[in-house]
């Protein structure tokens, strides 16, 4: 890591500097923190209090928090016959979130979410100082005006504020990962013994509660504990021969919260379950995975994910929902129209239909085996990373249809743009490593964190862009150094 030694007037690469230059960059950084702080703020609140979106998994949250709170079972709300029956225990949500809505609610009433969203606002505003700052260590004083201006008007993450989620706490919780790691290994290289400076514990913070909000935040640890071992044998000499027992606290401490989750769902349901089940089933509830399989042989955006996906299950399919890639021919288009309107009958799926479902799907994968394992989850990955970030704006799921809603259209194509400018300016850092040249290993988990989330979103079979939205810590920090980097301007002089 760079040694930041500012504050004996000496810049991040080495040439000194007069204390008054010193002094007016200070008040100059200064005054640009206060000025994006409340750039980012107004940006928040405006999508608080213009773009509210409160419904889904913000009223499954919202409900778990509640019952918490009122009849301190971690469960769902049932009514019968119009009647408020006892809540019912389930384990398809992960209780941090919920126990950070249970905490806001205790505050400022059940089920007022205004201030949640206003808890989350100044959460995210903290994200962007975490970014700001990361990038610092990484590219020098000079990328922090850009990663600062650059996360706190980026309008996809401020967005998140504006809805009950646990998009905004995870974000802050990468954020807070990768700079704790910096900050520790820092510590580490000046002199640290044992691997357990004060850095220590706020890695291990950000990296449990980020597995508590969201199941695959697993995938966060993985890529930075082996980074933690690595920067720990580098320095073997300094541990006495116990280089890996700060690695093994680290493992135990992320895992530790989960102890209790996992016993509460064998006490309570019989079933081993340290996470949350991958398609948000309780024990003994009907998973139709063969409708599942066969929505994987054609589906790739995210508009099919609305119309079809979560349709599913209570709400009417029309086969004109489909694109024509769901049919291999008249006859396939045929049975497929005969199993919607079996379905939509009573919007009831049956195990019968379910395995009607799972033949359809069969016979699609034999005709076409690379299209469902390769050419498919790959495209849902770039609409996922690549589509305008506009599903919670009032945007029309069908943007490119520009005869039909052309101000709406040019608006989500503008959004497209912009989202796309982010990871090409990424990747023009990744391009250049001398400017990133003895942060290898920091900037390596960061890209080990994307890759891993890549691989898993292969395995999906919805496609939601808020899922690529844990990229951003990462890519804006990377973005930044395009504008302005101590190594760039190395790279500048010296041409």
């Amino acid at each position: 890591m760079r040694i930041d030694d500012s504050a004996n007037g000496i810049s991040g690469n080495g040439i000194e500097r007069h204390d008054g230059s010193l002094a007016s960059s200070v008040r100059s950084y200064r005054w640009q923190f206060v000025f994006a702080m409340v750039a980012g703020l107004l940006l928040r609140l405006w999508f608080i209090f213009r773009h509210e979106y409160i419904s889904g998994d913000s009223l499954v949250y919202g409900d778990l928090a509640r019952n918490l709170l009122e009849h301190h079972v971690y469960g769902l709300s049932v009514v019968l016959d119009g009647v408020a029956a006892p809540p019912r225990p389930t384990l398809i949500r992960l209780p941090g979130y919920p126990l950070f809505l249970a905490l806001c609610f205790r505050l400022f009433g059940i089920g007022r979410y205004l201030p949640v969203l206003l808890v989350q606002a100044v959460v995210d505003l903290g994200t962007c100082g975490l970014i700001a700052a990361l990038a610092k260590r990484i590219f020098g004083r000079r990328a922090v005006p850009a990663a600062l201006w650059l996360s706190v008007l980026c309008p996809f993450t401020a967005n998140y504020v504006a809805a009950p989620l646990t998009e905004t706490l995870t974000l802050f919780c990468i954020a807070l990962a990768f700079y704790s790691l910096s900050r520790w290994e820092g510590a580490l290289g000046q002199g640290g013994r044992n691997g357990l400076n004060g850095w220590f514990g706020s890695l291990a913070f950000a990296l449990a509660f980020a597995i508590l909000l969201r199941p695959e935040q697993g995938l966060l640890a993985v890529a930075i504990v082996p980074a933690f071992a690595w920067a720990l044998l580098r320095r073997a000499s300094l541990q006495g021969g116990r280089v890996w027992v700060p690695v093994l606290l680290l493992v135990v401490l992320v895992g530790l919260p989960l102890v209790p989750w996992t016993a509460r769902n064998w006490i309570t349901f019989h079933v081993i379950q340290p996470l949350a089940p991958r398609f948000a089933m309780d024990p003994g509830e009907l998973n139709p995975t063969g409708f599942q399989r066969w929505y994987r042989t054609w589906a790739v955006d995210f508009i099919s994910t609305d119309n079809v996906y979560w349709s599913y299950d209570g709400h009417v399919i029309e086969i004109g929902d489909l694109p024509s890639r769901a049919f291999d021919s008249p006859d396939e288009y045929a049975a497929t129209e005969a199993l919607l309107r079996n379905y939509n009958e009573d919007q009831n799926p049956t195990p019968a239909l379910d395995s009607r479902f799972a033949q359809l799907a069969a016979e699609r994968i034999q005709a076409n085996p690379f299209r469902y394992y390769f050419e498919l989850p790959v495209a849902r990955v770039l609409d996922m990373v690549l589509r305008p970030r506009t599903e919670m704006l009032p945007v029309p799921l069908d943007w490119w249809r520009f005869r039909e809603h052309r101000t709406a259209s040019f608006f989500a194509l503008s959004y497209a743009l912009l989202n796309l400018a982010f990871f090409c300016l990424a990747g023009r850092t990744l391009r250049r490593r001398e400017m990133w040249k003895g942060d290898e290993l920091l900037v390596v988990s960061m890209l080990s964190m994307m890759l891993l989330r890549f691989a898993l979103l292969l395995t999906l079979d919805n496609s939601e862009p808020r899922y690529t939205l844990e990229f951003f810590p990462v890519v804006i920090v990377l973005a930044a150094a395009a504008f302005g980097s101590e190594a760039l301007e190395e790279v500048r002089r010296s041409s």
